[in-house]
């Protein structure tokens, strides 16, 4: 059986939180290094990964790379702060209307194998998943721990899959976001865009061909992967 490689990001895609984790990345910037953070303004930063964005602050700050022992302090002050916003305000940090029941369907599905490719790291992007109940051990996950770009972590997956022997004919990448696009049309992967607040032109003016604002209809995201595209150059 020929199967497709279904591949998720994380935020603004299975889960949405009106950018209050990007605060905390902020906020958890602030608090350890005693600097204000520049912009939660992804595009400000030359690659959107947690690596590049928190290195490339380090190097405006300090004048140098970022250690990995700068990277721990900073994670455990950022899942603090996330667990501690989840704590106070669950309501506020809410899967994508039908996304835990979708991938529990494809899961099942032996048409589909299912990946993770998200550019935060490795620990908030678990415990954000894990609180709003998707499963992830049957999952295929790459991260930005260490990966720089968003297509060395799509490639993550690849290498984690050509390991485990497990074989797929076409990739289907699932975002939210116009760098979502910009990089699975860097790779010629298939896309379908994700845009929770209804703002579909967004992703659609960047050349995605299909872009769904929720899950609900599952026939109708089955309908997307089947008839995805690699986004257009319209620029």
């Amino acid at each position: 059986m020929s199967k497709t490689l279904i591949i998720f990001d994380i935020d603004g895609t299975l889960l949405h939180s009106n950018h209050v984790d990007s605060h905390c990345f902020a906020i958890a910037y602030k608090d350890v290094f005693g600097i204000d953070f520049p912009s939660i303004d992804w595009t400000y930063f030359p690659h959107v990964t947690d690596t590049t964005i928190f290195d490339t602050v380090i190097k405006e700050h300090f004048n140098r790379p970022a250690t990995l022992s700068d990277k721990e302090i900073m994670l455990d002050r950022f899942i603090a702060l996330l667990e501690e916003n989840r704590r106070n305000q669950p309501e506020r940090f809410m899967e994508v209307p039908g996304a835990k029941s979708l991938v529990d369907r494809l899961i099942a599905d032996d048409r589909f194998t299912l990946g993770i490719g998200t550019g935060g790291w490795a620990r908030p992007a678990k415990l954000k998943l894990k609180h709003v109940n998707i499963q992830t051990d049957p999952l295929y996950m790459s991260f930005a721990d260490d990966n720089w770009t968003r297509e060395a972590i799509i490639r993550g997956v690849y290498t984690q899959l050509a390991e485990a022997k497990e074989s797929y004919e076409r990739v289907v990448y699932v975002g939210d976001a116009v760098w979502d696009v910009n990089t699975t049309r860097n790779m010629g992967i298939d896309f379908i865009g994700v845009r929770v607040n209804g703002d579909l032109e967004k992703l659609v003016g960047e050349g995605a061909a299909t872009v769904l604002q929720h899950y609900l209809d599952q026939d109708q995201f089955m309908e997307a992967v089947a008839q995805a595209t690699v986004p257009k150059n319209i620029k």
